[in-house]
């Protein structure tokens, strides 16, 4: 693969989505990217939504990478995974505290193997405190990190659940950061470390810039948190909803003239940024009611005319047709030689020097496993008797679903 990361080496032995994102990631921007799964096989292969016996996510968060499968609770495959680390440059795990200290392979034992490897542990809430040891999915970090309290909208109201696996997400992408700067040091030092992550750090860390700023000053208590407003930001049109933002003078100038409500600008409710802000419900209330008289394309051509931020609230079957996003080439096709044609994301960020390859399709479970065992010398006869005895997988496409304690730091349902 080529990219920015063309060269680097990654052992991939997370599962679910958070780990195997942030390998994904590093994948796309050009490492290799090698998924060490035991035998069964990560559980996101077992999900619904499969073609060719191939979950659509799993595609989505292990493309460009080689599968092997090793039992790392088998003395020889401990050793298999031991020459695997001497030859690579990072390594990201997401097994429950604990889990790697028991099967032998965590930072301090795999350092003595390799002294610059990048090692990261994700976890649901670090290695210390009364959460470290429990079981986490995404909606417990979410409850637990005060996000499910700032989607209700204030202190008062219902807490609500974001309805996508933010958490997990974040904490992928923090986790391809974090691996890059320790890559950068590890080029400055020759010494790899031990970066630890943990979803409740991500998501913390992610609202404290705004949502949580007001706890910034310690000695200024604060107040529980009352909703700026009942009304969020995508309005009802004559027939469907767009989004219209007017943060700025100018954009609420320009939003009364292009509504033809210029007796609005006179209002004194609104005729100064302290005064919209302090009567935001009777704002978006009439702004509200201005926007139901007309069609979402008029608007949305009027307002763009005015220079007033708008878009229309598109449905995820829309998305994939829009203008914009056809223009980015956000979306790309390939052919996978089991699941057929496919519609993903492209990478998102674009390298002028070191422009990425379209994404591979992600692996059958155990695919590489002889490829990559070849690579270390061994030759066919050994790997047979690896399969016979358990210590490697066959190469299968649809794994039983199993509970295994790696499957531990996961999107909820």
């Amino acid at each position: 693969m080529s990219g920015p990361l063309e060269g680097i080496r990654v052992l991939d032995l997370s599962a679910m989505l958070s780990g195997p994102w942030a390998a994904d990631l590093l994948g796309d921007q050009g490492a290799e990217v090698i998924k060490v799964e035991p035998p069964t096989g990560d559980h996101v292969r077992s999900l619904p939504n499969r073609v060719g016996g191939l979950a659509s996510m799993f595609i989505n968060v292990n493309r460009s990478k080689r599968s092997v499968t090793l039992n790392l609770k088998d003395p020889e495959g401990l050793a298999l995974l031991h020459q695997l680390v001497e030859s690579a440059d990072v390594l990201v795990q997401n097994f429950r505290p604990g889990v790697v200290e028991r099967l032998g392979i965590s930072y301090d034992e795999l350092r003595a193997f390799n002294p610059g490897l990048v090692y990261l542990s994700i976890s649901g809430f670090g290695e210390r405190g009364p959460y470290a040891d429990r079981r986490v999915y995404d909606p417990i970090v979410q409850a637990l990190s005060g996000l499910t309290t700032i989607q209700a909208g204030s202190d008062e109201d219902r807490p609500r659940l974001i309805r996508t696996v933010l958490p997990d997400k974040l904490t992928a992408m923090m986790g391809a950061q974090a691996i890059c700067a320790a890559l950068v040091s590890r080029a400055t030092t020759g010494e790899g470390q031990h970066v630890r992550l943990s979803m409740l750090d991500s998501v913390m860390s992610f609202m404290w810039a705004s949502d949580m700023n007001a706890y910034t000053f310690v000695d200024h208590p604060v107040t529980p948190e009352k909703a700026a407003s009942f009304i969020d930001l995508i309005y009802e049109t004559a027939d469907g909803y767009i989004t219209v933002s007017t943060m700025s003078n100018r954009e609420w100038e320009a939003f009364c003239k292009a509504s033809d409500r210029q007796d609005l600008l006179a209002d004194d409710r609104f005729d100064t940024p302290a005064k919209r802000d302090a009567n935001v419900n009777e704002r978006l209330a009439e702004i509200q009611k201005i926007l139901l008289e007309r069609p979402a394309s008029e608007w949305l051509t009027i307002l763009t005319e005015h220079d007033v931020p708008c878009a229309p609230a598109l449905r995820r079957f829309e998305l994939i047709d829009h203008p914009q996003v056809i223009a980015s080439e956000t979306l790309v096709e390939t052919d996978h030689p089991v699941a057929g044609r496919l519609r993903q994301a492209r990478t998102a960020a674009r390298f002028s020097a070191t422009p990425v390859e379209p994404p591979r399709g992600a692996p059958r479970l155990g695919e590489h496993t002889r490829e990559v065992l070849r690579d270390l010398g061994i030759d066919d006869a050994r790997i047979d008797g690896l399969v016979a005895s358990g210590i490697v997988g066959q190469e299968t496409t649809s794994p039983p679903v199993t509970d295994d304690e790696s499957n531990v730091v996961t999107q909820g349902a």
